[in-house]
Order: C-alpha cells, then sequence, then structure tokens
C-alpha cells in the first residue's frame, strides 16, 4: 500500500533535532511492538486450529486473548499512521485555499486530533477507575482492555506534538493544544436544546473536520464527545466504550491477517507470477496490456482483498509499461485505478468482512456475491477497455507451452485463493482462521523466496499499521451508529421507502441515492458501519435477499473510490504516478460508466428475484 509516512529529517528545523530523535524513537518502538503484537496474533490463532483439528483440543480464552491483542494493536499502529494516507484525511479542498487560510485548517484539523486523543486517554482512564471484575477466561481485570486504547490516545497526543515540532510548527501546535484542551474542559459545562436530534449535530460536526482535513476517525471521535452539548446520551465513558466495543470482535482480527497476506505475497516475488500468467492469456488481444492490467487486478483480488494495495500495485508495475505501449499517461493510470476496484467485492475481501461484522450476514455467503459481482464489473470493464484503448502494439502472443508454464508458475497465488474461499465456504474454517492460514501460506512462500529478516519486519510492521487505521475507524463509528439507532434513523428510512410504495424498486432507488451521495465524502469503511445497518432492514421488508443487498452496498461504496472529492484510490495512483488527480479524474470516466452498469445489472437481478 502506498503511504507517505512521516520523515522529519528532510524539514526540520535545527532547533527541533531532539523532537525527531525522540519521534524516530519512538515510531520504532511502537513499530516494532505492533509487528510482534501481530506475529503473536499470528502464532495465536495458528495453534487454535492445530489443537482443534490434530488434537481436538484447545485452549481456554483463546479468543478473548486475541480480542484484546486486537484492541491493543490498534493502540500501538494508530499512532503510526497519524501523518499517512492511512489517516483517511479529505484534503481536496483544504488544497484549494490560500496557503494563509491551509495553515488555519491544519490548526483545526489539528484541533480534531488534540480532542479525540483526549477522549480516548481520559475517558479510558475513568472507565478504568470505575470498572471492576476479571475477565472469567483470562484471570486479569476487565479494566485493561480499555487501559489500551487510553494508552493509545496519550501516544496519539505526544506523536503529534512531536511530528509538528520536528516541522517547526511549535507556534501552530500550542494553539491546537490550547483550543482542544478548552473544548475539552468546556463541553460538558455547556448545554444548548435545541430541536434536531443529536445524531444529525454528530454528522455536522464530523463533516466541519472532515473538510479540514482531519483524521476521520478522529473526526468521528471528536464529533460524538461534542454532541454531548446538544443532548448525546453518549457521555465520554461511554463514548470510550462504545469504541472499544466496535473493536472487540473475533472476526475483525481477519483484516491484519489478509493485510498480511498481501504484503507477503507481493515483497515475496508470487504477485509478479500473477503478473506473466495474465498477459500469457490475454496479452496478445487488442489492448492487451491494459487488459492484462484487468485480469492481474482479478486474480490478485484473491490475494489482498485491499484495493488500495492493488492500486499501489498496478501504479508501480502496469503504468510504465502501458505508457511505453503508447497509451497516455493519465488513461493508463485511470486504468490501473478502475480495475483496482475489484479487490474488495472479489473475495477475500475486507469490504465484505467490515459488512458482516456490522450487520451479522454470513460472511461465507457475501464471499460467493462477490464473486459473482465481481466477474460482472469485470466483464464490463473488459468491454470499456475494448472499446476505449485504440493502442494497436499488443504483446506477442503465448505458445501453449509458455502458457502452461505460466500457469505452474502462478499456481501458488492461486493457492491462497483456495486456503481462504474454499476454507470458509465448506466450514472447514471460520473467516478468522481461514485469514491467517492465508498469512501463514504467503509467510512460507516469502521464506522460500528468501525475504530477508527486515523484508519480513517490514510486511508485519505495514498490515499492522494498515489494520490498526482501519480498527480505528471500525471503533469511532460505533458512537456515530449508536447515536443514529437512537434516532431512529433506520424507522425514517423504512417510512420514506413506505411513502415511495415500499417495493424493492423503490428500496434499491433510496438506497443506490443515499449512498451515492455519502460514498462521496465518506470512506467505504465508514460507510459501511454507519448505513449497512440502516439500509438493511428496509431492504428485508421489502422482500430483497440480504446477501444481494450486501453485495449492492459494497459494489455502490467501492465505485467511490473513483470519484470526486474523496477517491482514494484516484489519489493511490495519482501519488504513485505524479499524474495530477484531477486529469486521472476525468481519464477514469468511461471505466466509472462500466462499473455503474454493472451497478445497474445487480440492481436489476436483486429486484427480479426478490
Amino acid at each position: 500500500m502506498a503511504t507517505s509516512e512521516f520523515h522529519p529529517v528532510e524539514q526540520a528545523a535545527p532547533h527541533s533535532g531532539v523532537a525527531v530523535r525522540l519521534l524516530r524513537a519512538i515510531e520504532a518502538i511502537l513499530g516494532i511492538a505492533a509487528a510482534l503484537v501481530l506475529a503473536v496474533l499470528l502464532l495465536m490463532v495458528l495453534v487454535t486450529v492445530c489443537l482443534r483439528y490434530f488434537f481436538s483440543a484447545g485452549f481456554i480464552g483463546a479468543e478473548d486473548l486475541g480480542i484484546w491483542l486486537h484492541v491493543g494493536l490498534i493502540a500501538l499502529g494508530a499512532p503510526l499512521s497519524l501523518n499517512s494516507a492511512l489517516a483517511m484525511r479529505l484534503d481536496v479542498f483544504v488544497k484549494m485555499l490560500p496557503e494563509g487560510l491551509q495553515k488555519v485548517t491544519r490548526i483545526g484539523a489539528d484541533v480534531f486530533t488534540v480532542l479525540s486523543a483526549l477522549i480516548l486517554s481520559f475517558g479510558g482512564s475513568e472507565i478504568m477507575t470505575m470498572l471492576g471484575g476479571v475477565s472469567p477466561t483470562l484471570g486479569v481485570p476487565e479494566w485493561i482492555r480499555f487501559g489500551f486504547l487510553g494508552a493509545g490516545g496519550a501516544l496519539i497526543l505526544v506523536v503529534l506534538v512531536l511530528q509538528r515540532i520536528a516541522e517547526g510548527k511549535l507556534l501552530p501546535v500550542a494553539l491546537s493544544l490550547a483550543v482542544g484542551v478548552a473544548l475539552y474542559a468546556g463541553i460538558p459545562h455547556v448545554a444548548l436544546d435545541l430541536d434536531w436530534p443529536p445524531s444529525i449535530f454528530l454528522g455536522l460536526i464530523a463533516a466541519i473536520g472532515l473538510l479540514l482535513a482531519a483524521p476521520l476517525p478522529h473526526a468521528f471521535l471528536a464529533a460524538a464527545y461534542v454532541v454531548i452539548t446538544f443532548g448525546s446520551s453518549l457521555p465520554e465513558p461511554a463514548i470510550v466504550s462504545a469504541t472499544v466495543t466496535g473493536i472487540s470482535k473475533f472476526l475483525l482480527l481477519a483484516i491484519p491477517f489478509f493485510l498480511l497476506a498481501g504484503g507477503l505475497l507481493t515483497a515475496s516475488g508470487v504477485a509478479n507470477q500473477l503478473v506473466r500468467f495474465a498477459a500469457a492469456m490475454v496479452g496478445h488481444r487488442r489492448a492487451g496490456l491494459a487488459q492484462t492490467t484487468l485480469l492481474t487486478s482479478v486474480l490478485f483480488s484473491g490475494a489482498s482483498g485491499s484495493s488500495v494495495a492493488n492500486a499501489a500495485f498496478g501504479a508501480s508495475t502496469f503504468q510504465p509499461e502501458l505508457v511505453k505501449h503508447g497509451y497516455r499517461p493519465a488513461q493508463a493510470a485511470a486504468i490501473i485505478a478502475s480495475t483496482s476496484v475489484l479487490d474488495n467485492v472479489i473475495p477475500p475481501s475486507i469490504a465484505f468482512l467490515i459488512l458482516a461484522t456490522a450487520t451479522n450476514l454470513s460472511v461465507g455467503s457475501l464471499l460467493v456475491g462477490g464473486f459473482f459481482a465481481g466477474g460482472l464489473m469485470a466483464i464490463c470493464l473488459a468491454v470499456a477497455i475494448h472499446l476505449t484503448v485504440s493502442e494497436q502494439v499488443p504483446l506477442p502472443r503465448a505458445n501453449a507451452r509458455q502458457r502452461w508454464q505460466s500457469a505452474v508458475q502462478a499456481i501458488p497465488a492461486f493457492g491462497l485463493g483456495v486456503i481462504v474461499v474454499v476454507g470458509i465456504r465448506i466450514g472447514i474454517v471460520t473467516t478468522t482462521e481461514a485469514a491467517a492460514l492465508a498469512a501463514f501460506y504467503t509467510l512460507l512462500l516469502g521464506i522460500g523466496a528468501r525475504l530477508g529478516i527486515l523484508s519480513l519486519y517490514a510486511a508485519f510492521r505495514q498490515a499492522a499499521v494498515e489494520a490498526a487505521a482501519i480498527g480505528l475507524l471500525i471503533g469511532t463509528a460505533g458512537p456515530f451508529a449508536f447515536l443514529l439507532a437512537v434516532d431512529d434513523v433506520s424507522g425514517l428510512i423504512s417510512h420514506l421507502t413506505t411513502a415511495l410504495g415500499g417495493s424493492a424498486l423503490a428500496v434499491i432507488l433510496l438506497s443506490n441515492v443515499i449512498l451515492l451521495v455519502v460514498g462521496l465524502v465518506l470512506d467505504i469503511g465508514a460507510a459501511i458501519l454507519l448505513f449497512g445497518p440502516i439500509l438493511l432492514p428496509a431492504a428485508v421488508a421489502a422482500g430483497i435477499d440480504p446477501i444481494q443487498f450486501g453485495v449492492i452496498i459494497v459494489v455502490n461504496l467501492m465505485i467511490h473510490g473513483l470519484t470526486p472529492p474523496l477517491g482514494m484510490l484516484i489519489f493511490v495512483v495519482s501519488g504513485v504516478t505524479r499524474i495530477p488527480a484531477s486529469e486521472l479524474f476525468r481519464a477514469v470516466v468511461p471505466y466509472l460508466l462500466a462499473l455503474l452498469v454493472s451497478l445497474a445489472i445487480l440492481c436489476a437481478w436483486a429486484i427480479i428475484f426478490s
């Protein structure tokens, strides 16, 4: 995954040398600790699988221990993602402002981070003093789990301050701290009696944070605290409790394992075998290299489960070759971005894991639905590529022997998909266990490829930080989802669909409009967590198959990886290729239309068979 992690040496003023050295030391310690926690998690799940299948045994508390370690992983990794692409900042609007106003918005964004760090720290501390009891399976005090996130909040604050000092922004960070502390201290003492429900104010305040380019999880958490002023039923300890509860699910352990599998697959060079196989199959056709890019995305989807990871891989692997074969740079990058959408649709899919967590839908059934939807989207993209690419310099046609050799060489990568999808669907292993087996499998591939200790550490560290960023988002969306439920937004949607006739068509149209709007400004994970539980009951009431509807939700929101202003896939590819995002947004239009056609077909299918 392409990230822009903070490297202060190049921009630090001489007087900030101490901050630079201290920041480096803290980041190194956190990175090592997060990688070790992920390694322990992997070992624990693998041992559990072995004990169950080979010895018909197990050990008490394995699931709870995994959950507690996952919370600890998030606490360790979240500070490391603070100044990278993983922070999920919507900085499109800020970049349009004059430099002077940009400095003001940066202070405002940091206020949201300061406030969220204080909430985690002091809210976690308050829960620790209030909570009694001992975990019945682990035999340790229950408050420790909440203490992890409290410590994580303190680490976020320390890392933020050190980063800003290292950048020579001592006065701005001092202002951010002052405003953040003042808001934290003053909000509980202010009460405003307004008619609107608290969830509306939470959404508006979070939107302000997004416009200021605050990290999305911090915008959610700070907004949940500020709406105490507007009558929220969630006091500070309850906000932290809801956050911890949101990430305390064993299923979520599959996310770091899938991310690790994708990273190790790329680092080991096995992903390149997929490229050679795809080139042997379709490279000789019209727009052969572009079709190879598409087929590689289809194949790589079964490995990474992350569209951002595939976008970064494709941009670095295919962009130079596409341009060399006569493609316009913007068109080549647009093809890479659009084909990367498939990774969170074709299993294994992190988006489906998040949806299953939010709605209790069957992961196995969602993965099967993802196969169908991903195949349909790939066909529509293949047609769009064929119609829009005028390049007539195909790759040399591979003979039968070359195709067979490329297929044999790609077998290790195909084995990963078999482990994950077949294992989950047949019921041999749970989703988390399948993800752990996939990570272990790719670890063996990496060792076989003679990856060094540093390369393996880098893969574990990167997966841990990515998983921490996603986990924090899942947790901080919890208070927002709770207030939406309290304010009966789901009932409002049901009444609206009833007013429109209550038919499957009305539900599908309304749901797609809502998702198309929220997808413009929300990360896919946040949108799934907030609106999946709201829209699903209306769909079931209208007779729509919940699995088909769940697939439609993911496909709809994944398409927003290509739409302004957020367009995460566009910005990842833009960052790797150095092509302006504005050019990519224009160049991706034909492929965006193709994906919308596939969404329309999925919706029609759901309506016809409802």
